[in-house]
């Protein structure tokens, strides 16, 4: 389907990778991996077009459609989410209209017996059956199964794609590529911003389709469950193996161990090639034998061996107090942003030293339960955090707090206490900050630089509730390796929000579903949560409707059986007036609450967005805006909390 033959790149002197040659075939699934700054995301960019290589060819056949979705990409806001979506089907449209117009014409000649109506009818078939086998005609269905795939609610649909975050619009934009059916898709990262749920049904689509798949994650659990081939970039070549990621990862480890055997090997042979040389440099009788040895040695290719990352290193947190034995305790939780409920009735308890993990679709209330934990956000209910606790947390945008003037070794070095400053180098080297990195100031980083090195500064700091939200979206798969590594000897609590099977497994002994405005405990791993999950929905199918019913029915028999209150008082006419007077003054405060709450949200939303982009990580201006209109809103839901209780408190009479 697409040929590579021969590609080099270069940026500088030398080059990305040289000399890339391989095919990618129909129903293949590679998985393309490497070191961070190997080229991966240049390789997608060259195969779909968008940048060209030094040197090299690459094959495509004219009528192969190739879907490509980079990391970072500009989104339209001017449509909603099903009009968006329905672009990608733009050319059945035109298709459309090319038959509608054809239908018109046939209608309007006469001329039946021509050889230009009788070519037209022809033409008007062979388009009408393409079109049908197409599908074009459930193009609807097919957008609806898709979004709702990803995640998105049938109420979502008509909602201005202005309002939602830049992750969902990058739902959307994966919505669309997927919907094209393009005889290549090329992913690059497309996990960082899907939830468990999403994740799974994506791996499900790309086992089913019939596109090619080329794609760049760090999401280990993905790509070894999408995957039935793995390029790999290493030492700037492109090393092909004809198997999913897994197994790659054993025979890459065979094939270093067969690479360092050879070199070794090969560099005794040059030893003893330079000693007899030198021993017998002066011989007159054995001139001849040492020019031989000098040839033999001009022409040894010296054997390269696979980059390996030298993050492969052990990483503690430093000793901190011991905490009480209870470090979060939530009793009947509720949160509500306006006439939304995002949680209530939470009712959970963390014990010292577990290790528990948040999941569920986006939006469902895990970061807004972290920050009632941090006392950000408030919230009604009872929440208690526990003796002697000092909190690590890790979000977003931590990011923005780092000190811009400094370079990236002394924000570290600020904070690394004891033996471990001796270790700094090694750290920043795990963590993608090696060499020339570590004398970059914080200011010309990226937004995911930036996170990355807000993470290991928590990594320093002596805590014991340690709060993680996303730690793994800006992590490479030997980072996050190390992180893993450091949490589980961590000899606190941690409590982290994820969509990283892979990273959760083996880390998290509790898990806590949120969905449907609920938190449901489930005891185990995240794979003993996905199994039991699944078993569950299939024994709910019939059994949810009547037990419904029968609490209902309970619940009815139970209120009728309390005693009734004694009817209050009853109010005179103009008592009753000014009563209905207060309550909507009362009703018109709380409504232009929400209105304002739900604006000064999406503002929020927006300048996230654009602080994340590398361009705006270090504009203090946007800095600035977000914390006042943080504050702004922080003040509007006091106001709109007192607004309801006055509210409550008139509607009782």
């Amino acid at each position: 389907m697409i040929s590579v033959e021969g590609l080099k790149v270069e940026f500088g002197i030398k080059p990305l990778f040289d000399d890339a040659s391989f095919v990618i075939n129909d129903k293949d699934r590679i998985a393309l991996v490497g070191k961070n700054g190997a080229g991966k995301s240049t390789m997608l960019k060259i195969l779909c077009g968008l940048q060209k290589p030094t040197a090299g060819n690459i094959s495509i056949p004219n009528d192969t459609k190739i879907g490509y979705l980079p990391q970072v990409m500009i989104l339209q806001d001017d449509t909603t989410v099903r009009e968006e979506a329905q672009k990608a089907f733009a050319d059945n449209t035109r298709m459309k209209e090319r038959l509608d117009k054809m239908n018109q014409e046939l209608a309007e000649r006469t001329d039946y017996e021509s050889e230009s109506y009788l070519e037209l009818i022809e033409k008007y078939t062979t388009e009408h059956e393409r079109y049908i086998m197409m599908g074009a005609e459930n193009y609807e269905a097919e957008i609806e199964r898709t979004l709702i795939g990803l995640g998105f609610e049938r109420s979502d649909f008509e909602r201005p794609t202005s309002e939602f975050s830049g992750g969902w619009r990058m739902r959307i934009e994966l919505a669309k590529i997927l919907l094209q059916k393009p005889d290549v898709l090329l992913l690059d990262e497309p996990t960082n911003h899907l939830d468990i749920e999403s994740i799974q049904w994506l791996e499900q689509f790309l086992a089913q389709s019939s596109s090619a798949v080329v794609l760049v994650s760090h999401d280990r659990a993905f790509i070894n469950n999408v995957s039935n081939r793995t390029l790999e970039i290493s030492c700037g070549k492109v090393i092909d193996y004809k198997v999913k990621y897994n197994e790659y990862v054993v025979l890459r480890k065979e094939r270093r161990e067969q690479q360092l055997r050879a070199y070794e090997n090969q560099q005794k042979e040059v030893a003893d090639m330079k000693a007899f040389i030198e021993r017998f440099r002066y011989q007159a009788t054995k001139a001849v034998q040492v020019q031989q040895k000098i040839k033999q040695l001009e022409k040894i290719v010296p054997i390269e061996i696979d980059d390996v990352d030298n993050s492969a290193m052990h990483l503690k947190f430093p000793p901190c107090l011991r905490s009480g034995d209870y470090p979060i305790i939530c009793d009947e939780v509720r949160k509500d942003y306006g006439a939304h409920t995002v949680f209530d009735h939470v009712t959970l308890t963390i014990k010292r030293g577990e290790k528990v993990a948040f999941v569920g679709k986006n939006g469902e209330g895990k970061s807004t339960l972290v920050k009632c934990i941090m006392g950000e956000i408030p919230y009604t209910g009872e929440l208690k955090v526990g003796h002697n606790i000092q909190i690590g947390y890790f979000a977003q945008n931590q990011a923005q707090l780092l000190d811009e003037n400094l370079t990236v070794h002394q924000t570290i070095d600020y904070v690394a206490k004891g033996e471990i400053r001796l270790k700094i180098n090694d750290i920043l080297g795990a963590f993608m900050f090696g060499g020339e990195e570590s004398d970059k100031k914080v200011k010309v980083l990226s937004g995911g630089e930036r996170s990355r090195l807000a993470m290991i500064r928590l990594l320093l700091e002596p805590v014991n509730l340690l709060i993680l939200d996303e730690p793994t979206n800006h992590l490479d798969m030997p980072s996050k390796d190390v992180l893993k590594e450091a949490i589980k000897a961590f000899d606190g609590t941690a409590i982290i929000v994820s969509h990283d099977r892979e990273f959760l497994d083996g880390l998290v002994s509790k898990v806590y579903e949120f969905g449907g405005g609920k938190v449901r405990e489930h005891l185990g791993g995240i794979y003993d949560f996905l199994r039991t999950k699944k078993i569950s929905d299939l024994n709910q199918l019939g059994a949810a409707k009547p037990s419904e019913k029968t609490e209902k029915m309970e619940k009815t028999a139970s209120v009728s059986e309390i005693p009734q209150e004694p009817l209050k008082k009853a109010l005179s006419y103009e008592e009753h007036k000014a009563l209905q007077k207060k309550i909507s003054r009362a009703e018109k405060a709380v409504k232009e609450s929400e209105a304002k709450i739900e604006k000064l949200e999406a503002k929020l939303k927006e300048l996230d967005e654009m602080l994340m982009k590398p361009e705006n990580a270090s504009n203090m201006v946007m800095v600035t805006e977000y914390t006042d209109v943080k504050r702004e809103q922080d003040e509007e839901v006091e106001r709109w909390e007192k607004a309801s209780e006055t509210l409550e408190s008139l509607t009782q009479y």
